[in-house]
């Protein structure tokens, strides 16, 4: 039986828009609820310390109205973890992110932070929370991504993104090889950063066992030119392309 990928958009680059003007244009709540009936079948958001995108008073209402699923990134300190556990989504991913960083750029070393990761994780799943760690394509990683009891991993495509238009082949073989080892852990896998129209097929036709893609940067670039609804339904042609030419 083939597995049918989610896609979730991140909607934070559209809080960005909002912000920089104060006010509330473009909508976010507007567009969340826009975005699944569109097709989309999640919602995304990352707050961070300093709200220069989504805020941590847009993350309630957002799970209002969401009502495929919603998932909520950022790293783990008291105030996030606060938060999550107030709002109850329906997965959290954690990111070890700094404070002042760009994006995310790198995954969890779950061996290095295994105590801390198992306690915050506990928390989550304590209040009916899935969670999924942030994990570099690197095999090395996934069993201490096990031990801390997270229910997924999501991939850290960047470098994918990165080296595909000249070598796919090469870029997608340590993902390949970590999925692999994610699936003998029984967790489940999902992935994100830097995926688009040019890239997401091919991921997703060679690791056909891939459950969830998060995009957010891309995806609201495209709809530039394109406008939202085209460009989510584009994205889900892309992964049903995948399906259908995915090996049994």
């Amino acid at each position: 039986m083939k597995n049918v990928c989610r896609l979730s958009v991140n909607i934070n680059k559209v809080a960005l828009i909002r912000n920089s003007r104060g006010g509330h244009q473009p909508d976010i709540i507007q567009v969340a609820m826009d975005c699944e009936r569109f097709g989309a079948q999640g919602i995304t958001v990352h707050p961070r310390p300093d709200q220069r995108h989504i805020r941590f008073d847009d993350v309630s209402p957002l799970k209002e109205v969401v009502n495929t699923e919603f998932n909520i990134e950022g790293y783990p300190d008291p105030h996030f973890i606060q938060m999550v556990c107030d709002v109850l989504p329906h997965q959290v991913t954690l990111v070890p992110d700094d404070p002042h960083q760009l994006t995310s750029d790198h995954g969890w070393d779950t061996i290095k932070h295994a105590s801390f990761l198992r306690e915050c994780i506990s928390e989550f799943k304590s209040k009916g929370i899935r969670v999924s760690l942030f994990l570099d394509a690197d095999p090395s990683k996934v069993a201490g991504a096990a031990e801390t009891g997270a229910d997924r991993v999501e991939l850290y495509t960047g470098p994918y993104a990165k080296a595909f238009p000249s070598e796919p082949l090469h870029a997608i073989a340590p993902y390949i090889e970590t999925a692999q080892r994610v699936e003998t852990y029984g967790m489940g896998l999902n992935a994100g950063h830097d995926l688009n129209l040019n890239n997401l097929a091919y991921f997703f036709r060679s690791i056909p066992t891939l459950q969830e893609v998060s995009i957010g940067h891309a995806l609201i670039c495209d709809s530039l030119y394109l406008g939202l609804e085209n460009t989510i339904k584009r994205y889900l042609n892309k992964l049903a392309y995948a399906y259908e030419t995915s090996p049994e």
